[in-house]
């Protein structure tokens, strides 16, 4: 069931509702381990780096109950500060378990994650933030073991490198350390917020999650409580492409449409006519040829890297010649020999993909390596002339609930072979 048949030269049109966000899920299942109070959280995607996380909780000795989107966490039982390799080495977010495993039992021993291989992601800034909080960390060939004889004292914190993952381990770690942590040049993104308001919830005391200063007051212990994840935005964006390459409508529903601004801007670029509500937005690219249009990935709230691989399609079948510039990861084009072989006209020069569009694209046994491109491999092929084979297509369903049940609801003509 690892490949997919794809029938294409499809518009895709219709209602799609949008899954909760999997980079705020992930984080949070993991700060769990900081209590020892029960957790009810809502709105979880049901998706397989979720999956290996909650496996990651239950074999520290977590009790958890996932049904329905819901799932209840009891984390009173762990006595472990070690999870288990052949778990961790699955999902790069396993990192999220270091400083949540450290403040609770004073030291953790995590070998080196996994995830997709798109470029260098290393876990420095993690290691520094902690080690400026007072951890002493020990680096082996593959594995971190880090340990305290005291409790973390806050501090003045300046990241040198905006990244989401350190301000999340920086987070976790501050929220019952003593004294006051400021986190300078931190990640703004909408699920630093989100992770935010779950601490707040259980006790913590966080001001300023969204901006680039954080304050964080230490806390003597978090408590339970209930969290409703946020809507995937990245999910969002993949759909909205969906319509936009097809030439369809589409309305995304239970999505947040300010999580999206430079998303929707550019896409108003391309031709597409864009509504918004509360929690929806419409998109209509019916009888239009989508322009080209010039992309530079940037930290939140710039251009988000995660929605490059889908404008390269959207750039591949449009007017015009479009340039996308890859300013975060530094190996996240190996898809695009896929598009090519497919017909599209793309050059990479340096960390810029120079596309120029293409009247059609056709259909070939295609192979996805990371998690946004094989989901941009699927919708291609959705478009493409001819039947597509998309093999690895295990990577979305790290990152997408119910993907080909979503597309064939669309009009998709999808099946597993």
């Amino acid at each position: 069931m690892d490949k997919l048949y794809i029938e294409g030269d499809k518009k895709l049109n219709g209602n799609v509702i949008i899954s909760g966000s999997k980079n705020a899920a992930l984080p949070i299942l993991f700060m769990t381990i900081l209590t020892e109070e029960k957790i009810k959280i809502s709105n979880i995607p049901k998706l397989t780096d979720i999956t290996v996380a909650i496996e990651l909780l239950k074999s520290l000795g977590a009790k958890t109950k996932y049904q329905k989107k819901l799932l209840y966490i009891d984390t009173s039982s762990i006595k472990i500060y070690s999870p288990p390799y052949d778990l961790t080495k699955k999902i790069r977010a396993s990192i999220w378990m270091l400083a949540p495993l450290l403040i609770r039992f004073g030291q953790a021993k995590i070998f080196l994650p996994g995830g997709c291989k798109i470029g260098s992601r290393p876990i420095d800034l993690h290691v520094k933030v902690l080690i400026k909080l007072g951890a002493k960390i020990v680096l082996e060939k593959n594995y971190i073991s880090a340990s305290i004889r005291k409790p973390l004292i806050g501090k003045r914190i300046y990241i040198e490198k905006i990244s989401v993952g350190a301000t999340i381990t920086l987070m976790s770690a501050a929220t019952l350390a003593q004294g006051t942590t400021i986190i300078e040049n931190a990640a703004q993104e909408p699920e630093i917020i989100d992770i935010a308001k779950f601490l707040n919830t259980l006790g913590a005391n966080i001001i300023g999650a969204g901006s680039n200063t954080i304050f964080i007051k230490g806390v003597l212990k978090l408590n339970g409580g209930e969290h409703r994840i946020i809507p995937d935005r990245i999910e969002t964006g993949t759909f909205l492409i969906a319509a936009a390459v097809s030439k369809g409508f589409i309305i995304c529903r239970h999505t947040e449409p300010k999580h999206l601004k430079n998303v929707l801007i550019k896409l108003s670029e391309s031709g597409a006519e864009i509504e918004t509500g509360k929690d929806w937005i419409q998109l209509d690219m019916r009888g239009k040829k989508p322009k080209s249009i010039n992309i530079s990935t940037s930290p939140y709230p710039g251009f988000p890297t995660d929605m490059q691989p889908q404008f390269t399609l959207l750039n591949s079948i449009s007017q015009g010649e479009g340039i996308i510039t890859e300013n975060i990861f530094d190996n996240r084009f190996i898809y695009v020999s896929e598009l090519i072989k497919m017909g599209a006209q793309i050059k990479i020069k340096n960390n810029s993909i120079i596309c120029k569009g293409v009247s059609n694209l056709y259909a070939q046994n295609l192979f996805s390596n990371d998690l946004r491109g094989s989901a941009t491999l699927v919708l291609a092929g959705c478009i493409a002339k001819g039947i597509t084979i998309v093999n690895n297509v295990y990577h979305f369903k790290r990152g997408y609930e119910s993907f080909c049940e979503k597309l064939k609801k669309l009009g998709a003509n999808i099946k597993y072979i």
